[in-house]
């Protein structure tokens, strides 16, 4: 049995089937998902779908985007912020056309079952953005931050990679965990093109729907 972790699809479905293909992918796999559904390609709502009848047949774990929430408060609250229709919230609304008002609800109930994070057997964390409290997640004042935070990875990018653990200024947030799973902040960022990490935090957040690809990565073979 593998753990297969998966970058941010923002609507990408083609390309979501393709690396499920690719990674040979079966019943006896566990599937994280990092977050970030919808908003840039132009299926948003047909990933959900498909996400939601995957859940039925395999172990899914489905972390909460950014993009996830700001979908869900137009959805659920008619919250249309400039903001986001131009950061892919225009193509989701334009999707979200085709469904019923009872998928629709079912679409809302999806998003509410998100997780905040998810820490696996082996004291892997997951988590979408990252998060700032040096405890880790479970401590941060405002919850949902963990979906908005680009200071870990930036964090990380910027250390030092000769320090340790051990050393006096090694971060205390990176001590409580093996290792960290984030997406968000694409690796294009900084002119990579595969999954990349910095100290024990990875990031699988290739650029998918806007500069990249879609990634799919073993956990335990990398």
């Amino acid at each position: 049995m593998r753990t297969l972790v998966i970058g941010d699809i923002h609507g990408g479905l083609l390309a979501l089937e393709e690396v499920l293909e690719k990674a040979s992918v079966t019943s006896e796999d566990t599937l994280i998902f990092l977050g970030d559904y919808v908003d840039g390609w132009s299926q948003s709502a047909e990933t959900v779908t498909f996400l939601m009848e995957l859940q039925k047949k395999m172990n899914c774990v489905f972390i909460r985007g950014n993009h996830d929430e700001l979908l869900y408060n137009y959805l659920k609250h008619d919250q249309d912020l400039e903001t986001w229709l131009i950061h892919g919230g225009e193509a989701s609304k334009k999707s979200y056309q085709k469904l019923s008002k009872k998928e629709i609800k079912q679409h809302i109930k999806f998003f509410e079952s998100l997780e905040f994070y998810h820490v696996d057997a082996k004291n892997r964390l997951y988590i979408h953005g990252g998060f700032s409290n040096h405890r880790g997640p479970k401590y941060e004042y405002y919850p949902h931050m963990v979906m908005w935070d680009r200071s870990l990875w930036e964090m990380v990018c910027a250390m030092d990679p000769s320090l340790t653990p051990g050393d006096l200024y090694y971060p205390n947030r990176l001590k409580y965990f093996h290792e960290i799973y984030i997406g968000h902040t694409p690796v294009t960022r900084i002119g990579e093109t595969t999954p990349t990490r910095f100290a024990n935090v990875w990031n699988i957040d290739t650029g998918a729907a806007f500069k990249g690809a879609l990634s799919i990565m073993d956990v335990d073979t990398n």
